[in-house]
């Protein structure tokens, strides 16, 4: 089954977290309550996603705890993490994120899907959680929901590869639109020309389309 790499999918939102744990450790050196902070999030790739974000110092070592569990694949001792963070940082989207992630390795569609709403009420525009939304959709079964997730994702942030790459897998695979496919493994390995597999995967689709 084609799907991108499961440590790149969630590359953006861990590397947040570590950075969000590092802000609460500056937070921890300033009396009285925190103070929003500008978080830059930069994958290899270079894309960046920036979002101001209010933590608490009382928060670090949990953050640093579930990046640890989570990069281990120990999912459900993540979510156990990922709880005590989320009620103490209530709007920090990416614990939020990170804890959808979590349910949904975990095999718990419904809580991840919940988690990941919550991220999205809190920033709506965020194309982590759009696709992640969108992979939980399509295990779900949801193919509509998760193109829908994807399309979002990519409508505030067109650079985004991950979302264009799952929405070509989507349909390629799921939604048998070879044009809809066509479009987005192209955008994706113009944004990754490195990835192999995915030229690959576009190569065989124009072979298949006879283009």
């Amino acid at each position: 089954m084609r799907t991108a790499h499961p440590t790149r999918t969630t590359a953006i939102a861990l590397r947040g977290l570590l950075l969000l744990a590092l802000l609460a450790g500056v937070a921890c050196s300033t009396p009285g309550p925190a103070r929003p902070k500008q978080a830059e999030t930069r994958d290899e790739s270079g894309f960046v996603i920036t979002e101001e974000v209010r933590v608490g110092g009382g928060a670090r070592s949990d953050f640093a705890d579930a990046l640890e569990l989570l990069e281990r694949e120990e999912y459900e001792r993540a979510i156990e993490r990922l709880l005590e963070v989320t009620e103490a940082a209530p709007n920090v989207t990416a614990a939020h994120i990170d804890l959808g992630i979590a349910y949904a390795r975990s095999g718990d569609l419904e809580k991840a899907e919940a988690s990941l709403l919550r991220a999205l009420e809190l920033n709506p525009r965020h194309p982590v959680a759009h696709n992640e939304l969108g992979i939980v959709y399509r295990h779900m079964g949801r193919f509509g929901d998760a193109r829908q997730s994807y399309e979002k994702a990519l409508a505030t942030h067109p650079g985004f590869h991950y979302a264009q790459l799952n929405l070509a897998i989507l349909c390629d695979l799921f939604l048998a639109e070879p044009d809809c496919a066509l479009e987005h493994y192209q955008a994706y390995s113009e944004l990754v020309p490195d990835d192999a597999k995915a030229a690959m995967w576009l190569a065989d689709l124009r072979a298949r389309a006879g283009k």
